[in-house]
Order: structure tokens, then C-alpha cells, then sequence
């Protein structure tokens, strides 16, 4: 089994919902989002998957949140914008993405750093 990491960073603002203190105030990050995918076999060239398409799929996910208000997109879902749900939300596109495409790649873990130090992650 192989596993492969990229990472993309996006900016945005977010308030927690039912929190008290500080956060629950809009506020700003600079988001560090790390993706692992998992691969049983290597294509011809000794590839898992490539970066390179791994990374674009990533980035494509994350525009959606890039300068933008969190709360705007979690609100439709009924949902706080913590940086948990956040990964469960990028796992599960990222997921669909590979799918769709056909590749042999299967998402393992998706984490989300808003500050640093500070990550939460999801997987199944």
C-alpha cells in the first residue's frame, strides 16, 4: 500500500456557532490543508497517483473557500465552520473528485491546520 500527501493553503474568515469566547467574534486565517490518499498499485511509470493531479484536485476544492466568509458556505449545511467539519467537508469532495475520475486513489485522512500548531483531521 502507498500513501501520498499534498498540501494546499487557502485565507478566509469564519465565527463559531454555540462558542463562547473570542471565536464565536468573525475572524480570519491563512488555512493549511494537508490530503492523504492511499494507492495498492503503481501505474508504469512508479506512480501512484500524481502530485501533480492530486494537488490540482486539492486546490480546485479549496477555492470555494478561498477569501470568503465560511460561515456563507457551512450556514447552507447547517453546520459551525470549525476546522473539523472543514476537513470532514474537503474529505469527502476529494473523495468524490477520485471517484469520478476513475482513480485507483482512495482518500485516508484530510488535515486542517488554522493556526500553527493547531490541526484538526478527518478519516475513516
Amino acid at each position: 500500500m502507498y500513501e501520498i500527501t499534498t498540501q494546499q493553503h487557502f485565507s478566509a474568515a469564519h465565527r463559531l456557532l454555540h462558542y463562547e469566547g473570542p471565536c464565536e467574534n468573525l475572524h480570519g486565517h491563512n488555512w493549511l490543508v494537508r490530503a492523504t490518499v492511499k494507492c495498492e498499485n503503481l501505474d508504469k511509470s512508479g506512480i501512484a497517483i500524481d502530485f501533480k493531479i492530486l494537488k490540482r484536485k486539492l486546490k480546485d476544492i479549496l477555492s470555494e473557500f478561498d477569501h470568503k466568509n465560511l460561515n456563507d458556505i457551512f450556514d447552507a449545511l447547517n453546520q459551525s465552520p470549525s476546522s473539523e467539519r472543514i476537513a470532514c467537508y474537503v474529505y469527502h469532495k476529494l473523495a468524490d473528485s477520485l471517484s469520478e475520475d476513475g482513480h485507483d486513489a482512495r482518500v485516508t485522512r484530510v488535515e486542517v491546520e488554522e493556526t500553527p500548531g493547531n490541526c484538526a483531521a478527518y478519516y475513516e
